[in-house]
């Protein structure tokens, strides 16, 4: 996952970084744009239809959300012919939105999804790939209602 394999000391924030911060929460805190981003997670790139198709949403609807997290630096938009693709700005929103999923799994089930997906791959003898399934896992499964 994204965890250094030493963790430096936490140093104290400044109100500007705490600030910036609380508006990125604040961003993720819509349903919508946080689907956005669990879609785009596996890094992949996608144009507004094809978001908006996944979500079953309309596609105003996930342009003003998209616009929105454009603004706040969390996704990337680049033109192809008359489509825009949209992409995570980086690593970091990535491992943020990841963790955050994980979290949820391991407050709503027994057995989090992201944990029965490495072990399976773990048990074919592929470790890369079970990182890749505990990730895929946390983008691709909505919590059981």
């Amino acid at each position: 996952m994204g965890k250094p394999a030493k963790t430096p000391p936490m140093r104290q924030p400044t109100a500007a970084e705490l600030d910036h911060a609380a508006a990125v929460l604040q961003l993720l805190s819509d349903r919508t744009r946080l689907g956005i981003i669990s879609i785009l997670l596996p890094g992949q790139e996608l144009s507004v239809g094809e978001i908006a198709q996944r979500l079953e949403r309309p596609v105003p609807a996930i342009s003003q959300h998209l616009a929105k997290l454009k603004t706040g630096r969390l996704v990337l938009a680049r033109r192809e012919g008359t489509s825009i693709m949209y992409r995570l700005c980086g690593e970091h929103v990535s491992l943020l939105v990841e963790n955050l999923l994980q979290h949820t799994e391991h407050e709503l089930f027994a057995e989090p999804p992201h944990h029965q997906a490495a072990r399976a791959a773990e048990s074919a003898g592929d470790p890369e790939e079970a990182m890749d399934r505990s990730r895929l896992a946390v983008a691709g499964s909505p919590p059981a209602a």
